[in-house]
């Protein structure tokens, strides 16, 4: 895995004055980017809903589950889409990465009146088999014998994939997996009933990458322009250490492919430059 210099990335050194005034400026552009961040989410939140009228049903630890019931007794819901597939040895190490930042946040979500809740289509034996493994605890259930991954468009039929294209991220193009990540966002009234409010994919997820964040603000950034794709640097969390390494040749969906073949781990098919 390569990684640029330091020395390739060093700017001008200047006084501290200088430096003053120059942060000073660029201060205005981010105070500029905020406001614009704000406005967006206001209208993010100002867009129509629409009524949930199929009953969605998923495998837990404890058995049956309704999309209403995964709401734990709050008003707002957000699933996260993560890739993992039936026969899967791992899940997909971006949704990964991704996972990684979840139980830190779900405590202070809950105490908003939402929950983080995870969907994979993995049967939920498997699925719990790797939960353990990377020792998670937020809430994961399987879709397995549910249509809720088809309807939401995260995981796609063998006629879609033989058409060399799916329906993702609002658009028809081709997709080097069966499954995809994605966000989606429900609210349940007093009633019950359950309202589909937001879905995202590909970029769209970046915002909920903790890791990227810091990473923005330091000198290399992501430093990943040199990398076949985006994320392709990134381990499950407890393969840093064993030599783990990216063959930076291979495109996404050849990368995909080798993982599949060797069964040693499901591809990393976040990429956002494939799906920005």
């Amino acid at each position: 895995m390569t990684s640029s210099t330091m020395e390739a990335v060093h700017p001008s050194v200047v006084s501290h004055q200088e430096w003053l005034a120059a942060r000073k400026d660029f201060l205005d552009k981010e105070k500029e980017f905020t406001r614009l961040r704000d406005e967006l989410s206001r209208q993010r939140r100002a867009l129509p809903w629409e009524t949930v009228d199929k009953r969605y049903e998923f495998d837990s630890p404890r058995g049956k589950v309704s999309l209403s019931d995964l709401f734990g007794g709050r008003s707002q819901l957000v699933i996260y889409h993560f890739m993992l597939g039936p026969g899967w040895p791992q899940g997909c190490p971006s949704c990964s990465y991704l996972a990684d930042h979840f139980d830190g946040a779900a405590i202070h979500l809950a105490n908003r009146d939402t929950t983080l809740a995870v969907i994979s289509r993995a049967p939920i034996s498997e699925i719990e088999a790797f939960k353990k493994r990377m020792g998670w605890k937020f809430p994961w259930v399987s879709a397995f014998h549910s249509d809720f991954n088809y309807d939401y468009h995260v995981s796609f039929t063998p006629e879609e994939r033989a058409s060399g294209k799916v329906y993702y991220n609002y658009t028809v193009d081709e997709f080097p997996a069966e499954e995809g990540p994605g966000l989606s966002v429900f609210a349940k009234d007093a009633a019950g009933d359950v309202f589909h409010t937001y879905s995202t994919f590909a970029r769209g997820l970046d915002i909920l990458v903790g890791t990227y964040n810091f990473l923005d603000l330091v000198p290399k950034g992501r430093d990943e322009d040199g990398l076949s794709f985006t994320m392709s640097w990134v381990r499950h969390h407890d393969k840093y250490e064993q030599g783990y390494q990216t063959d930076a040749a291979l495109t996404p969906n050849e990368l995909f492919e080798k993982y599949q073949q060797m069964k040693s781990t499901a591809g990393s098919c976040c990429s956002s430059e494939s799906h920005s």
